[in-house]
């Protein structure tokens, strides 16, 4: 439920701040005031296109705010998304500057437009007097007889998608039958050349590090037998040169302590050189120079080089590649084995049908229940007769939304026939049918949205129709919030909550401003709404006769059952 609405330098309203109840709330003024001022600001706080013509003139910045209950069903959204979920509020706030940029914050939190729309529709919707227009159109139809029917298409979509997608495999297949059959060859002749190779994942490495030391072994086993004479073979050798020395200082350690610390080095370097003694000669009981597995090496590296050369990739890759090629083989195959996709095609289209079988069985169910409940709804608006049908009409070939078109049939009154919506002449009619299905749709589905704008739907009736109408929207109250922006005396007189608009100019600049009205003050607007500017004592006996009726009105018989 909105409960608050703040404008700052908006279009014509220097500053604003009103509070929302629950029930029916209806807006009211004079032509040109500027009514349909705070449902384009609600429009702007949920994410609608917004401009510098919003900016008030003269001013830097308009910003608007718009606090409302917090959806249960949001909360996951918000805290996933990183926003503050203190308290029981929602709060957003918008803020476009002179310069036409804006910005947009979630509780508090920096936010896109685009997450402003998203919780658009968990909040609010809004009705507005060109409604109708919309009805004219096959998906604005189907969404709204799916929405009634509480149809979730996204299992629909998908298998539509998979039917699509199999669809074109296997066209692709078939096309390229030849082409597929040549790369296919190429690939298992390159996957051959390696396999003859059979490269080890880590061989390259190993191939290298051996190859490099038996094309060095002599040279290696030269070194090594050097090493080994000038640590423990020749006289003197360092072995041999660290034990006198270590000899030497043995005999003085007693007379000064200060040698203790080069005596235990001396020991230390003794150790590490018995140590590399014995390390030189197990390296030459076990190093030979192999000249046969020289030979081997040499081949099986110019194997590899020769490979790597071949397909310009580096040695150590080969095995990758390799591994890559099987696996573009075993795709080739798949999409070579016309049997195994004309199978997957077969079972794409059964998931799909068996789906839209179910979304149509749903439609077919709801829409003789939303015709019935719109028909009793247009008896009530006046058009006495009337019969409202919803057409479902199979389409040449399934789409993504199913098997079905939707259209709206539409009959004024007793005797003619139901048409297309579109076909129907008259004004008044068209503004009575839209908010015959707003109305009813919006009664059935009261698990949706929490607030309800209706922006001059109500525009084209008058008289009892329009009184009809005022208990509509008071009954609809009962069930979710609801803001009405009217120019109906009868509409007014039924609401809950009064807001009056009103505009002024003062040195060259209009202003405009809404506040709650109530007592003399709604009696005087709602005679004003009856006769005009000039308010006679009749007009305003005649306002507070419809205010006492309308709190008759919850006592009074349900308009729809």
């Amino acid at each position: 439920m909105l409960r608050r609405l703040s404008l700052r330098d908006f279009v014509i309203v220097p500053a604003l701040e009103l509070d929302f109840g629950a029930g029916f709330a209806v807006l009211t003024g004079e032509t040109g005031a500027g009514k349909s001022i705070l449902v384009d600001a609600l429009q702007l706080a949920l994410g609608s296109r917004g401009d510098s013509g919003v900016v008030r003139e003269g001013a830097l910045r308009a910003d608007i705010s718009a606090e409302f209950d917090r959806p249960a069903n949001l909360e996951a959204w918000l805290d996933q998304a990183g926003f503050e979920l203190e308290g029981d509020a929602l709060l957003l706030r918008r803020v476009i500057d002179a310069q036409g940029k804006s910005r947009a914050w979630i509780n508090g939190g920096p936010a896109t437009v685009t997450q402003l729309r998203e919780l658009a529709d968990s909040l609010l919707d809004i009705h507005g007097q060109h409604a109708w227009q919309g009805l004219t159109r096959p998906a604005s139809v189907r969404a709204l007889l799916d929405g009634f029917a509480g149809i979730d298409l996204t299992a629909l979509t998908a298998r539509y998608g998979q039917w699509k997608q199999a669809g074109d495999l296997l066209a692709s297949a078939k096309s390229r039958q030849g082409e597929l059959a040549r790369e296919r060859e190429r690939l298992a002749w390159q996957i051959g050349e390696i396999k003859r190779l059979a490269p080890g994942e880590d061989e390259w490495e190993s191939l290298n590090a051996e190859h490099q030391r038996l094309s060095h072994a002599q040279s290696l086993l030269d070194a090594v037998r050097r090493a080994l004479e000038a640590v423990s073979d020749a006289e003197p050798s360092a072995e041999s040169l660290t034990v006198s020395a270590l000899n030497q200082l043995e005999n003085v350690l007693d007379y000064d302590a200060l040698l203790a610390p080069a005596v235990d080095a001396l020991r230390g370097a003794q150790a590490q050189l018995q140590d590399a003694a014995h390390e030189l000669n197990a390296y030459l009981r076990r190093t030979e120079v192999e000249p046969e597995r020289m030979q081997m090496l040499d081949e099986r590296v110019s194997d590899w080089l020769t490979l790597a050369r071949r397909y310009r990739r580096p040695p150590a890759e080969l095995p990758a590649m390799h591994q890559q090629w099987r696996e573009e083989l075993e795709a080739l195959d798949a999409a070579s084995d016309l049997a195994s996709l004309e199978l997957a095609l077969s079972a794409a289209r059964q998931a799909f049908d068996t789906e839209a079988g179910r979304v149509s069985s749903a439609r077919a169910a709801a829409a003789p229940q939303l015709a019935a409940a719109v028909t009793q709804t247009m008896q009530n608006l006046g058009m006495n007769g009337g019969i409202f049908e919803i057409n479902l009409a199979a389409q040449e070939q399934p789409q993504s939304f199913g098997l079905e078109s939707a259209e709206f049939l539409v009959a004024g009154h007793a005797g003619s026939t139901p048409r297309p919506l579109s076909k129907v002449a008259s004004g008044g009619e068209l503004s009575r049918i839209s908010l015959a299905i707003s109305v009813t749709t919006c009664l059935q589905q009261r698990a949706g949205v929490e607030t309800l704008i209706f922006d001059e739907i109500d525009a084209g009736v008058g008289g009892a129709v329009a009184e009809t109408v005022g208990r509509l929207m008071k009954q609809l109250g009962h069930s979710v919030q609801v803001l009405a922006v009217t120019h109906l005396p009868q509409v007014a007189a039924c609401a809950d909550q009064h807001l009056l608009v009103s505009k002024t100019s003062h040195a060259g600049l209009t202003s405009s401003d809404v506040q709650p009205v109530a007592g003399a003050a709604r009696v005087a607007e709602i005679a004003r709404m009856l006769g005009g500017e000039r308010i006679s004592t009749t007009s305003l006996a005649h306002a507070q006769e419809m205010l006492d009726l309308s709190n008759d009105v919850a006592a009074a018989p349900r308009v729809l059952q």
